[in-house]
């Protein structure tokens, strides 16, 4: 077992690594990864034997509904509406469309059979989030006419239908599918995912809402169970699950929730160990010695995506919006594939239906092409497209982005001898660049005037900007016992070191501001700016 978490503690290393050396060239950092698996893999340098599909499609479809769902919770929906119906349907439509020329190309150019041809179009029909993602937010590209938006919510959403085409292609391929068959599929497919979604979301936010968790991190636990539910429940029913995972994701991460900031954080941080994951997992099944025979096929493949598939699709739909030629020519570029098409060539390849072609190795090498060419090109594109928004940050089409000023909340009491007593909020002398927010009395807010009067044991709030600078605040707690040579003694008797400062004293249950002629007491903790 310690042999086995050193690998793994080394391989996250590793990544961390080259997602270093892959953003200073340029390259997509999930290509890195990739090739990083490779590296370990049974024909690579540390030849680590795996080959075990059905272990992981297990790990990567988990690892997916992690993605499928920050994609959706990370997306603000307001940076995102004014593009939304174009993204739908680029997403549906387009995806629908690139499937079906993919397909016939596959078909009449690389003579394969038509049901395997029609697999390999559902497999790669669709774009990959966490390529778009990373090369969006990594190159900092910020596009204009909410191009940036487009392609974020496009490829977040558009899994679930290359996901459905599969499962339908596959059904077909092994008979178990007549024609009333496959409309209850796909009628099972969205409405099921796009109800139970709904619900599930509907329930969460309730509880998010109403319920107080006991414990810090709780609400963090409480939402990747919903994650994993909004998943679940939808596939054992037939429905979509990757669907569900992303309407909940997006209903979830576009609500006023608890905690939100720190939640969006911590997916954050989820997704990309996920990512790490299903791509250094996805390079380690490669065999790069079976790839030479699929090297010619896979790159027809990618200029056929890219120059004919991916531009006819964006202008079927991009064009009846008179979207202009130049947002229409970056949107095609930008179809990036990526972990989702090679999930799915995975589980193609655990189905039992018979393929004649290693359709694995050939959507792997896709991807391969597609990353490492378009994601590399996508800033150099949009520059030479003039596509690119000087003005613009592509942060601010994420939830994890703050517009507003941040601000800090100061809580005061009025204790028995305040010298705000008595006195009227227009005499108080408060600090600059500081505002008396509301006031509480008796279980009550207050919204302060001037006029009005502070009296004794009010809770006065008042607000400030928040601390930014470069010089990090470092707090620790010190507990007075009896025995202390601080017990006992004022803090203007203190010899304390010239970089550390007693901010605050917590004495039975109350916080006391520190002054020099405080007396510490045994019981005492200080909490202190060192």
């Amino acid at each position: 077992m310690a042999a086995a978490l050193l690998l793994g503690s080394a391989v996250i290393l590793a990544c961390i690594l080259a997602s270093k050396i892959s953003s200073r060239f340029g390259i997509p950092m999930l290509l890195g990864f990739i090739l990083l698996g490779m590296l370990f893999g049974s024909d690579g340098l540390f030849r680590i034997p795996f080959d075990d599909f059905t272990f992981a499609e297990t790990v990567c479809s988990v690892a997916l509904i992690f993605i499928m769902f920050y994609g959706g919770f990370g997306t603000r929906w307001k940076a995102a509406k004014p593009v939304a119906a174009q993204s739908i349907l680029l997403s549906s439509a387009g995806v629908i469309l690139t499937w079906g020329l993919t397909g016939v190309f596959c078909h009449y150019v690389l003579r394969i059979a038509w049901l395997e041809s029609l697999l390999i179009g559902a497999v790669l029909s669709s774009t990959d989030a966490a390529s778009v993602f990373s090369v969006l937010r990594s190159r900092r590209l910020s596009l204009k006419y909410n191009t940036d938006s487009l392609l974020e919510v496009e490829s977040g959403s558009n899994d679930p239908w290359s996901y459905m085409l599969t499962v339908v292609v596959l059904s077909l391929m092994n008979g178990e599918c007549t024609a009333g068959g496959l409309l209850y599929t796909l009628f099972a497919q969205i409405v099921y995912g796009v109800g139970i979604g709904a619900l599930i979301a509907l329930g969460a936010l309730w509880v998010l809402r109403h319920f107080t968790f006991g414990t810090d991190g709780f609400d963090a636990a409480f939402v990747i169970a919903v994650a994993i539910l909004s998943y679940a429940l939808p596939t054992v029913v037939g429905g979509n699950g990757y669907l569900s995972a992303y309407i909940v994701g997006i209903i979830l991460g576009n609500r006023p929730i608890k905690n939100k900031k720190s939640l969006v954080h911590f997916f954050d941080g989820i997704t990309s160990l996920m990512q790490m994951l299903i791509f250094f997992m996805l390079g380690l099944l490669a065999f790069p010695s079976q790839m030479p025979g699929q090297l010619i096929p896979a790159l027809l493949i990618t200029v056929f995506l890219t120059l004919v598939a991916r531009p006819i699709a964006v202008a079927a739909v991009l064009g009846a919006f008179r979207a202009p030629l130049a947002q229409q020519g970056l949107v095609s570029w930008a179809g990036l594939r990526g972990a989702s098409s090679i999930v799915f060539a995975i589980m193609a390849t655990v189905n039992p239906a018979y393929m004649k072609n290693d359709v694995f190795h050939i959507v792997f090498c896709v991807v391969l092409f597609s990353m490492a060419i378009q994601g590399t090109l996508l800033p150099w594109v949009s520059r030479k497209l003039r596509m690119m928004n000087a003005d613009g940050d592509i942060l601010k089409t994420f939830n994890d982005y703050s517009e507003e000023t941040p601000v800090q909340f100061i809580r005061l009491i009025a204790h028995q001898g305040h010298a705000w007593i008595g006195r009227m909020v227009k005499d108080t002398a408060l600090p600059p660049e500081t505002l008396l927010l509301f006031i509480r009395r008796d279980g009550k807010d207050i919204i302060p005037r001037g006029s009005t009067l502070i009296q004794e044991n009010d809770v006065l709030v008042l607000g400030a900007v928040t601390y930014q600078g470069d010089s990090e605040i470092r707090l620790s707690e010190v507990t007075m016992d009896p025995e202390h040579e601080w017990c006992g003694k004022r803090i203007a008797e203190l010899s304390l070191p010239a970089d550390t400062l007693i901010m605050m004293i917590r004495r039975d249950g109350r916080m006391i501001l520190p002054r020099g002629k405080t007396l510490i007491r045994a019981g005492d903790v200080l909490v202190m700016n060192t």
